[in-house]
């Protein structure tokens, strides 16, 4: 008897689909019963790699045969499934199955981040989506497409999140070896916030102090009369404390030059006649 047909009565008569590990527990099990047959004691130390082979080459016998069933590996399980065109009549004989909800567009691109990413933090899928994610994660575990994996290295420990098998069934896959390419997004690194460059002060140059004192000695005081020139630095101000306190005007002194009208108001008193 060849392996092939015992691994293909196996899988026809499975409630549920089963892994090469699971059928190689069956095998072992059945050499080592007390009754066994020498046939089933020829697989008594077998692999479960040889196992794998042996179902690919069912699998593909089975489809160059053109049968109306074919024999599929989901989320590493083996099981048959019929073919897509005959579900006229057998959904007649079975009816329909319900079938969840479809998933919504943010769900989907949270579950490829996680898909690609795992294990993954929420506040990495959030800072990749740049969204507010616990809805989604929220509706993704109740689904059971996503789980947790543990707690990522990092402060806080924060819980990391990755696939099931029940979202390997769900789109149809192997493994995630058979995820599409997105080299990109597997390469994608958090960010890290950088300090900003601390930068000394540019002292100023010997031109620019020279223009600015410059500047300061010619520029007429403000609030003065037009036609009158600034105080020189270090001239007492009118109305200071070295002209005493409120200085008023003085008259023009009789035996003056009558060419010297007086400047009331600014001549500080005890200044020089």
């Amino acid at each position: 008897m060849e392996l092939r047909s015992v691994l293909e009565a196996l899988l026809f008569v499975s409630q549920k689909p089963l892994s090469p590990r699971e059928i190689r527990e069956v095998l072992v099990r059945a050499a080592e019963a007390e009754d066994a047959s020498e046939e089933a004691r020829a697989w008594r130390k077998i692999r479960e790699a040889d196992v794998e082979a042996e179902l690919t080459a069912l699998a593909a016998g089975i489809e160059g045969a053109g049968r109306s069933y074919r024999l599929v590996c989901v989320a590493g399980a083996w099981q048959f499934v019929s073919r897509p065109e005959f579900a006229p009549w057998i959904r007649v004989l079975v009816g329909a199955k319900p079938r969840p909800p479809r998933l919504s567009q943010a769900a989907l691109e949270t579950l490829a981040i996680v898909a690609y990413r795992q294990p993954v933090t929420r506040a990495e899928i959030e800072e990749i989506r740049g969204v507010n994610v616990d809805g989604v994660m929220q509706t993704l575990l109740q689904r059971g497409l996503i789980q947790e994996g543990g707690r990522a290295e990092t402060i806080g420990r924060p819980v990391t999140y990755g696939t099931t098998d029940q979202f390997l069934e769900y789109f149809g896959m192997r493994s995630l070896e058979d995820l599409p390419a997105a080299d990109e997004l597997r390469r994608w690194q958090p960010s890290v916030p950088a300090a900003p460059p601390q930068t000394a002060p540019e002292a100023p140059s010997a031109d620019s102090a020279v223009s600015s004192a410059d500047s300061q000695e010619t520029a007429p005081a403000e609030g003065s009369p037009p036609g009158v020139d600034s105080p020189v630095a270090g001239a007492p101000a009118p109305g200071s404390a070295e002209g005493g306190a409120g200085a008023t005007s003085r008259a023009p002194d009789p035996a003056g030059s009558p060419e010297e009208p007086a400047r009331q108001g600014l001549e500080p008193s005890g200044g020089r006649r």
